[in-house]
């Protein structure tokens, strides 16, 4: 192998290398935003059943809801 066809498969080699850890650290972040996501499913759950549904506030609109000064 010449000396370029060496230094451009080093070079690869590096890439493919920063290329996998950056995948490694990308699955982590996934990992962890998805058991963030599933705990906050679940408190959403808890809360929901805390508030039965007829006493959950009805949809009010905030134009209904006029500042003092108007």
């Amino acid at each position: 192998m010449d000396e370029d066809t060496e230094r451009r498969l080093t070079d690869l080699e590096i890439k493919a290398s920063y290329a996998e850890d950056t995948l490694d650290r990308l699955n982590e972040v996934i990992v962890r935003q998805q058991a963030q996501i599933d705990l906050l499913l679940r408190e959403v759950v808890a809360l929901r059943e805390r508030v039965p549904a007829e006493e959950a506030p009805a949809f009010r609109s905030l134009r209904d809801e006029l500042p003092p000064h108007y």
